[in-house]
């Protein structure tokens, strides 16, 4: 049983496709659950302001367009898996810090950090100097606090429209 499971990893790692591990899919499948349209729309929209905007560094948008010229330049699947749990991860920080306790949406971005802790976990094998360059570098860029001369301001419901797009791209197929 086990040389059978060797040998799809060793056809999958030929073909450029990495297989997420169960982990990955099981947080993923319940970040999915979390993301619905209806829950972003309240929690997101509704409950803030008309046209509240977040300031979030640059680095820390990322859309499918991103992902698609990642993939073009050859980025591996776990490497682009490893950049959006980072920049996900960051944007629901971003999301929560201007956010008091008792605000309605408070919970529910706990919930989703909870989420993407027991994620870290999976991705803390991972060290930056096992990914590409370009990846590696994204990352530094969003954990550094002097970056913030490229910010721009987006609105929280479009952070998490983009954290839902760009996961369905890289965890549809391998989960």
């Amino acid at each position: 049983m086990q040389q059978g499971y060797a040998a799809v990893l060793c056809v999958l790692a030929v073909l450029g496709l990495e297989a997420a591990a169960p982990g990955e899919c099981e947080l993923t499948r319940l970040l999915q659950d979390k993301l619905q349209y209806e829950m972003r729309l309240q929690y997101m929209k509704h409950y803030f302001p008309i046209d509240y905007t977040v300031r979030v560094q640059y680095e820390e948008v990322l859309r499918p367009s991103n992902i698609t010229r990642l993939r073009n330049g050859t980025v591996s699947e776990a490497a682009l898996r490893y950049l959006w749990f980072h920049v996900s991860s960051q944007a629901v920080l971003r999301i929560r810090e201007v956010l008091p306790e008792k605000h309605p949406s408070w919970k529910y971005t706990q919930e989703l950090c909870q989420l993407f802790d027991a994620l870290g976990e999976e991705y803390s094998k991972y060290r930056q100097t096992d990914v590409e360059a370009v990846v590696a570098d994204l990352v530094k860029l969003i954990h550094s606090a002097g970056a913030e001369g490229r910010s721009k301001a987006v609105r929280p419901k479009a952070l998490l429209d983009n954290c839902l797009k760009v996961m369905r791209m890289l965890y549809g197929v391998p989960c």
